[in-house]
């Protein structure tokens, strides 16, 4: 098999992959016995002319004379199975515990199950079938349920986002592509396996969730939910068992740490059980909702319906040098209400796997650090809730939200103009400029004023500003050495909660890399 790079197509003309590949090796279609696409992009460095670029896997009747033209763009597929084995050799006593169902948490449970070690998955919050209904009620309602809501249960916080599997990490063992194709085996749409940028969306998502949970069910693992880590049990500096709910003990000698990272609460514990925990960078900001039409004549150059909703990414550097970057972008989304403690309110944004609302959302965030809150392991935390607190009162429990024009003037708004919400959870009126200090604020507003430059419109007085957004990564990391253990032996924080990853791709990679690890160790 070989594999064919770079074929531009223009989007707007009819084609056939075979004729094109055809076409560009100079053979006969009749030559190529199977064609699969390896990578798709969309080129738009010369809108509104745009241009799908092909990567091809295609098996040929004589692919020796294809090689020997010695062309850059056409070499032998390359070998990029990703494989995983058992080869330690110190007897494991106790079944392995991982605290969340997140994608950290279930990727490492998926082959720890399949290699046969039968972990034991606990979960704070419901079951996805259960936690999508009360997630609902939520924002319908304003029930909030503490332990199972947009960032807590089945499937991590990344369940009610977009679904983007998009990231910027290394994988030389080819992680990634192996992810991929168990999202694919377990429901996900087969796009993924090719697309540059590709996503799943939270309607889907939610049913993948639950075959990758029947996959590591028939493997032997077990999921345990509504089901709370309030202590480590601990002798000579090794994990002997864990303490949930506040009630129960469960044995084991190898537990991950699969956190989410809005868990304040267990991050508390684990310091007064002295586990290093340092505090690190995060930012803050709002979520920034225009029409998704406006997105993509900017981005396309025109209006193009057979188009994907488009996307951006957008970066700036402020006066006062703090970073200004847009986060988590959301074409054709909702602002979401995500809050999951009382009192206290943080938004996301979401998608569904069309992206079809009709407005892009994006969150809007400036850098802190310690010179914002403090050296103490939980000075984010605090810096964090803080904010959350702030918010909450402004909203009386409500999102905030805001025309950019008059969060730049600093006076509550009384009516959308044209562009018009898209909201999960219930929203009122309100002056946001009020929930940060000044620096943030007037980096806020020169990184949205820049972007107009990048996008047109972008600025624009009718765009709706809503807040807050704090929960853009962890803001702590659990140290952990190069075996990936913790100064505890036998704990292995893992994914975006502890600090090693960001978004649903590199957390899912943080668990399998224990899973590796943990097999390298232990014999079953």
């Amino acid at each position: 098999m070989i594999r064919v790079r770079q074929i531009k197509i223009s989007v707007d003309s009819y084609f056939d992959l075979k004729k094109e590949c055809a076409k560009r090796l100079n053979i006969s279609v009749s030559d190529i016995k199977t064609l699969k696409i390896n990578k798709q992009s969309l080129d738009a460095r010369k809108k509104p002319k745009l241009y799908y670029i092909y990567e091809l896997d295609v098996e040929l009747i004589n692919e020796e004379i294809v090689l020997k033209r010695n062309d850059k763009d056409v070499i032998k597929t390359p070998n990029e199975k990703y494989d995983i084995c058992i080869s330690g050799i110190k007897k494991i006593n106790n079944r392995p515990v991982i605290v969340g169902a997140g994608p950290a948490g279930l990727f490492c449970a998926y082959f720890l199950s399949i290699l046969g070690y039968k972990p034991i998955i606990i979960e704070r919050g419901e079951c996805i079938e259960k936690r999508v209904k009360t997630v609902e009620q939520f924002w319908e309602k304003g029930i909030l349920n503490i332990n199972s809501n947009v960032q807590f249960g089945e499937g991590g916080a990344g369940t009610f986002s977009d679904g983007k599997l998009n990231s910027q990490i290394k994988d030389k063992k080819f992680r990634i592509k192996k992810m991929l194709e168990i999202f694919a085996d377990c429901g996900a749409p087969k796009e993924i396996l090719y697309l540059n940028n590709p996503h799943i969306g939270t309607d889907l998502l939610r049913n993948i969730i639950i075959n990758m949970r029947k996959k590591i069910i028939s493997y032997g693992g077990e999921f345990r939910y509504n089901t709370c880590l309030t202590d480590v049990l601990i002798h000579n500096n090794k994990v002997i068992g864990i303490e949930v709910n506040n009630n129960k003990k469960i044995d084991c000698d190898v537990l991950v740490l699969a956190l989410g990272h809005s868990a304040h609460d267990t991050f508390e514990m684990l310091l007064k059980r002295e586990i290093n925990i340092n505090s690190k960078p995060f930012a803050v900001g709002v979520r920034i909702q225009h029409a998704q039409s406006l997105i993509d004549e900017n981005q396309y150059g025109r209006l193009n319906h057979n188009l994907k909703p488009a996307s951006y990414k957008l970066t700036y550097k402020s006066s006062s040098g703090r970073g200004v970057y847009s986060f988590c972008m959301c074409p054709g989304g909702y602002v979401v209400n995500a809050s999951s403690d009382s009192n206290r309110l943080v938004i996301n944004g979401m998608s569904n796997h069309n992206r079809d609302s009709g407005n892009a959302n994006s969150a809007i965030i400036v850098t802190v650090n310690d010179k914002d809150f403090g050296s103490k392991p939980l000075g984010g935390v605090k810096y964090q809730q803080k904010i959350e607190e702030q918010a909450y009162k402004l909203g009386n429990g409500l999102i905030p939200v805001q025309l950019y024009q008059d969060f730049k003037s600093k006076k509550t708004s009384s009516d959308f103009k044209t562009v018009k919400p898209k909201f999960k959870g219930e929203y009122i009126f309100s002056d946001l400029s009020n929930l940060f200090n000044k620096d943030i604020y007037n980096s806020l507003i020169e990184g949205i004023e820049y972007f107009d430059n990048k996008i047109k419109g972008f600025a624009s007085s009718d765009s709706i500003i809503a807040g807050v957004e704090t929960r853009t990564s962890s803001p702590i990391r659990i140290n952990r050495n190069e075996n990936y253990e913790c100064n505890i032996k036998g704990i292995y924080p893992c994914g975006e909660g502890s600090g090693y990853a960001g978004g649903i791709t590199s957390s899912a990679v943080d668990g399998m890399k224990i899973a590796e690890q943990i097999a390298s160790i232990y014999k079953i």
